[in-house]
């Protein structure tokens, strides 16, 4: 059967967040959380207990909340949910099983609860279990699926009632690498081919790097950073190896007076810089204090890199 994912113009859709606090007790769970969102695949990373099912489950609608504090789709989550969520898509971590059904059967039930006729929510159940690549396995009770087939059945069935951003909790979960790698495949289609929003909740920092754009890190209830994962957010902080010879005090002291943090690694020294301009700010350090460069080489931040710098500040 056709697949009908076609990439659609969904460009006016965003997520706003303002000045969120959130408690289930007394103890807040989310503190003064802002950002905004337009249409992409973000990541939302924290170390356990930091807020971030919480946060999901609030942009869906499930808890209470005060007027004004969250948008979705241009809806007041306080006031609209329900319009919200039948443009939303939802893959929990736990859950999503009912056992007895087939997984064509589930897929339907969860488009007919989303206020799809039947018709419709069986025809776009075959569809979407294509695509996720369970066309074989349609009719088979679901309890007897894989783990792997698990998760891209609870994929299939966020993906049902043809919503405008999906919410991922875990999605590779328990999966092996050859499913994860599947798994992430597919997410990655439905963000960059298919127009969809993505917001990924994991710990696997790989699995963010590979499909994910942006990040949102959270840390104890509140939001650290909101920043590009992508080639250019990384320039926000720079590291050089640096070699050279003659003056090396004035040098690091020219260096250190420009903000930049030297450190020694071995033989060479390690410079950090914020910005752009780490090179050109190295180059005219030597050039001033007449300090011959014989190495000079950026080092390549990665995601766990600029993740635990955040987490452990």
């Amino acid at each position: 059967m056709e697949v009908s994912l076609d990439k659609v113009n969904r460009t006016a859709a965003a997520i706003g967040v303002r000045n969120l606090t959130f408690a289930y007790t007394r103890e807040p769970v989310l503190q003064d959380v802002s950002f905004t969102l337009q249409k992409g695949a973000v990541g939302l990373l924290g170390p356990n207990g930091s807020g971030k099912t919480t946060l999901l489950r609030i942009l869906l609608g499930h808890l209470p909340l005060q007027p004004g504090q969250v948008e979705v789709l241009g809806h007041d989550m306080a006031r609209q949910p329900r319009l919200a969520r039948a443009r939303l898509g939802w893959m929990p971590e736990r859950g999503g099983i009912i056992p007895g059904l087939s997984g064509v059967a589930l897929v339907s039930y969860l488009g007919e609860l989303s206020g799809m006729p039947a018709r419709d929510a069986m025809q776009r159940a075959h569809e979407v279990l294509d695509y996720v690549g369970l066309g074989e396995a349609r009719y088979r009770k679901c309890e007897d699926y894989s783990q792997g087939m698990r998760q891209r059945l609870k994929l299939a069935q966020s993906l049902v009632h043809d919503p405008e951003w999906i919410f991922l909790d875990e999605p590779t979960s328990g999966l092996d690498p050859k499913g994860r790698a599947a798994l992430l495949k597919l997410v990655q289609d439905l963000a960059r081919n298919k127009g969809l929003g993505v917001i990924l909740s994991t710990h696997l920092l790989p699995d963010v790097e590979a499909v994910c754009g942006e990040i949102l890190v959270l840390r104890a209830g509140r939001l650290l950073a909101q920043r590009s994962v992508g080639a250019r957010g990384r320039a926000e902080h720079q590291v050089f190896e640096v070699e050279g010879f003659g003056d090396e005090a004035s040098f690091r002291a020219r260096l250190t007076a420009e903000g930049a943090e030297v450190t020694q690694d071995g033989r060479w020294c390690l410079v950090t810089v914020k910005g752009g301009e780490g090179a050109a700010l190295i180059l005219r350090a030597a050039r001033e204090t007449s300090y011959g460069l014989r190495r000079l080489r950026r080092q390549t931040l990665s995601l766990s890199d600029i993740f635990y710098e955040l987490v452990e500040e």
